[in-house]
């Protein structure tokens, strides 16, 4: 089996591209040479590199990298959705986001990617019973990277978070796969109810920038909810929401808005 794996490893493309980007990046940076070997080039795998990147990001006095490392080597180990969720992004920041042009961006630099997969981290947590565990890297991606996601969330595959400042994420809230969206975005409640009382959003949703999702909605897949936008009532599917409260402005204008990453209403409208 050990033999398989390091078979499998050999001819990750994924991961084999990191390293050549990395090995690139300390001959045009060798100030950063340190970085680089350390988080990318000293690892065997995705996984094992991702485990050091954010046990070094989320460890503090209260709570060691060396034990953290053992905690996400743990996750990681019993459950393989994890790392396969992270790939999902990792691939999915890079096809979306124009600022991202190799695959190391992300995983050493973007706080967005690494918060979510922080988030899937104290998800896994949380599902396992441990949730004072999973209350503390809550507690440390909030304090880390500026997004506050509640660890019983259940976040799908593929997810681009933009800039990523100012999250938030309820604890009953449902994000579906390939969804994006931008800083400042709340997927929260509108009171103090007890309940299922977040929002639930469908497959490439596309999220613009300071909008608010409140209640337990539905916002249908493929839809688009323009920046600023406060969304109080289910959306359909493929439909563009904006406005104050948001109302249907027209169509998503494509077939994958998060993919696409097109903001402009006038487009969607035929103007």
């Amino acid at each position: 089996m050990a033999h398989q794996n390091k078979k499998l490893a050999s001819i990750d493309p994924v991961w084999d591209r990191i390293g050549e980007e990395a090995r690139a990046a300390v001959s045009a940076e060798p100030l950063l040479g340190g970085m680089f070997h350390v988080s990318i080039l000293h690892h065997d795998s995705f996984a094992r590199a991702l485990s050091f990147r954010l046990a070094l990001k989320l460890s503090s006095g209260e709570m060691s990298e060396q034990i953290l490392r053992e905690i996400i080597d743990e996750a990681y180990g019993a459950d393989p959705e994890l790392t396969i969720s992270a790939r999902a992004d990792l691939v999915a920041v890079f096809e979306r986001d124009p600022a991202c042009h190799r695959l190391l961006q992300p995983l050493l630099f973007f706080k967005g990617y690494q918060a979510v997969q922080a988030y899937r981290l104290g998800h896994w947590l949380w599902s396992e019973g441990r949730h004072d565990l999973a209350y503390f890297f809550q507690m440390r991606v909030s304090e880390i990277f500026g997004i506050d996601i509640h660890p019983a969330a259940r976040i799908g595959r593929g997810i681009m978070i933009d800039h990523a400042h100012s999250i938030v994420i309820g604890e009953t809230a449902v994000v579906g796969d390939n969804v994006s969206m931008l800083h400042s975005v709340t997927l929260g409640g509108t009171g103090k109810e007890d309940d299922d009382r977040h929002p639930k959003i469908g497959d490439g949703v596309l999220i613009g920038a300071g909008a608010k999702v409140l209640g337990n909605i539905k916002v249908g897949h493929c839809s688009r909810i323009a920046a600023g936008s406060v969304v109080l009532e289910d959306v359909p599917p493929m439909k563009t929401v904006a406005g104050v409260p948001a109302r249907i402005v027209g169509e998503a204008g494509c077939s994958q808005p998060s993919v696409s990453m097109d903001h402009l209403i006038s487009r969607s409208m035929g103007g």
